[in-house]
């Protein structure tokens, strides 16, 4: 029981970082001009990321899938917190970074 303890406090930090994340952001583009080639980097970069951990928590959906398939069952909350933590990580540091 205490993993599934584990996904939800991930899942709640992953909820409060991108709350942050996005105050964060959205506090950047009312204040610098969206031209700007600070703002065109964070931008890219921020697109970046969530493609990266798309395409991380996809793979490990079809490795979840591929292996129950094989009949290779994971609780869910062990496939739940492999999801998450590539958007975890970087929300996380997204958040300390945007903080600076």
């Amino acid at each position: 029981m205490f993993d599934v303890w584990k996904v939800g406090v991930m899942a709640f930090e992953l909820w409060s970082t991108s709350l942050s994340t996005i105050t964060m952001r959205n506090h950047l583009w009312q204040t610098q001009p969206f031209f700007s080639p600070k703002m065109m980097q964070e931008n890219q970069r921020m697109v970046t990321e969530k493609l990266e951990a798309s395409m991380e928590a996809g793979l490990v959906m079809q490795k979840a899938l591929f292996n129950s398939m094989n009949g290779q069952l994971a609780p869910w909350w062990v496939t739940s917190k492999h999801t998450m933590k590539p958007y975890h990580q970087r929300s996380s540091a997204n958040s300390r970074r945007l903080a600076k």
